[in-house]
């Protein structure tokens, strides 16, 4: 019976991660005194943009819950054998989890983040294998333009060119993957699991991604391409084909990413739209105060340089000018009598002696399937300082001449926004994100993530007998003020 002890604590240990989630506690590193103009931010932005609407896979993230400060979202992950820490941004906007090569001729050696640089070795992980390009997954990707093949050395690979001049280079590589799972109120400790993915080793770098003032060791595509690690994992039934995340907008800030679907009565879903490179959704009309504005729907009609997309790498928020004029029109009304009005730098702001929230408007961003996003005021608003004694606040919507709408931070902090790609729709709850969130298990009963910390209901030890095929995977966010 001894014998046996280890092969049944492993059995448990795959059992238990068929159910638990991954996590790390996320934290702000750099305090919330450090800001950045919002001119910088909207030229950050613009880059980003311009790189998403040529249909060119995106890694240059930026994006914070405080629109004053120039932030990153990023997660620790292990790969490799023998397991290697990696500090990879989170990025909605792209498909590829990507880190830096040893063998890279111009990578950032350094980062003024604070935090220690690794670089992935092929030769030195013993579960490394390079992708050929007879791979079924070199091929979807070819067809998918996230991947390139050269016939020479048969090897799968990836060169990733921006407007703003940067880019990267790599080539593709299998390994493991490792997750810290956490049993919370079960007696068992915390156990690790893994799974086999591919992933880019990059070994060029060129304009801002050879900076070391936001130096990582690679960016965590979220995007739906078949490449993207949700898209890996959910198809081989190690996690449901949905992520969701709570990113909370005042103080520490921090929030939390799950590789599942946080369940909350009061989510909304709106349907994406089909065949999108993005999360795309149809946003009808904007409402300030229950009142419609008079704006043509057909400024946000999906086409192929216009539509709305939701993305948590975007700082801001920016709306087309047929729908950003209104808007400033009708919140101005509002506050005519409560807030004096002034501009700071083109951005249309007011000086307020009260609390925002007791005269400003709510706004309400009404989509396909009767789903409205409510934003209160410090949803829209960015705080800028003082001027005359009062308080300024700004609008944080950003006016673009025509293009695409992009619902950034500024309106998804303080939310529980769900990326449900099995039934594909995104939904979204104003929530407290420092407060515990209910996890689906499908099955079971909800288990609970509490800031990052994950506990188990009672009927965790009865969801194991029902030996659940789906886990859940819930990563901590590590947010860097720059």
């Amino acid at each position: 019976m001894r014998c046996c002890i280890p092969t049944l604590l492993a059995v448990i240990a795959v059992l238990v991660s068929a159910v638990h989630g991954a996590f790390l506690r996320l934290e702000r590193s750099i305090p919330l005194s450090h800001r950045t103009e919002v001119a910088e931010l909207r030229a950050r932005d613009r880059a980003r943009h311009a790189r998403m609407l040529s249909g060119i896979v995106d890694l240059a993230v930026q994006g914070t819950s405080d629109p004053n400060t120039v932030g990153l979202y990023y997660t620790k992950v292990k790969m490799g054998t023998p397991p290697k820490e990696f500090n990879v941004q989170i990025d909605t906007g792209s498909d590829i989890l990507w880190v830096n090569c040893n063998t890279c001729s111009n990578c950032p050696q350094s980062s003024e983040l604070g935090i220690e640089l690794n670089f992935f070795d092929t030769v030195g992980s013993s579960t490394a294998a390079l992708v050929s390009c007879t791979d079924p997954i070199c091929t979807t990707g070819v067809q998918g333009a996230s991947a390139e093949c050269s016939t020479r050395a048969n090897q799968c690979s990836y060169s990733f060119k921006y407007g703003d001049g940067s880019g990267t280079a790599g080539y593709y590589v299998s390994d493991a993957l490792y997750f810290n799972l956490i049993v919370g109120q079960t007696p068992l400790p915390p156990v690790n699991s893994s799974a086999t993915i591919v992933f880019g080793c990059s070994i060029y770098q060129s304009g801002d991604l050879t900076k070391t003032d936001k130096a990582v060791d690679g960016i965590f595509g979220f995007g739906p391409g078949a490449l993207s690690v949700v898209s890996q994992l959910s198809s081989r039934g190690i996690t449901p084909k949905v992520f969701s995340h709570c990113l909370k907008g005042d103080g520490d800030g921090g929030g939390i990413l799950v590789l599942g679907e946080i369940k909350e009565s009061s989510i909304v879903y709106s349907p994406l739209v089909p065949s999108q490179p993005h999360y795309n959704l149809n946003l009808q009309s904007i409402a300030v105060n229950g009142q419609p504005l008079p704006i043509n729907p057909a400024v946000f009609a999906t086409s192929n340089d216009r539509g709305t997309i939701v993305d948590c790498g975007t700082t801001l928020a920016y709306l087309v000018q047929e729908a950003y004029d209104p808007l400033v029109t009708a919140i101005t009304t509002a506050v005519s009598q409560s807030a004096q009005q002034t501009n700071s730098k083109g951005s249309q702001c007011y000086l307020v002696t009260t609390s925002i929230g007791d005269i400003f408007p709510l706004v309400s961003l009404n989509f396909e399937g009767g789903a409205s996003m409510i934003l209160k005021p410090e949803q829209y608003l960015m705080h800028n300082g003082y001027r005359e004694g009062a308080e300024m606040w700004c609008i944080g919507f950003q006016n673009v001449q025509e293009g695409v709408s992009i619902l950034g931070d500024l309106v998804l902090k303080d939310k529980i926004v769900v990326y449900d790609l099995a039934h594909q729709r995104i939904g979204w709850a104003n929530y407290d994100c420092s407060l515990s969130v209910n996890v689906s298990v499908t099955t079971s009963k909800d288990e609970y993530i509490n800031g990052g910390q994950l506990s188990v209901s009672s009927s965790a030890i009865r969801v194991l007998s029902n030996l659940l095929s789906v886990s859940i995977v819930a990563l901590s966010l590590y947010i860097m003020l720059v």
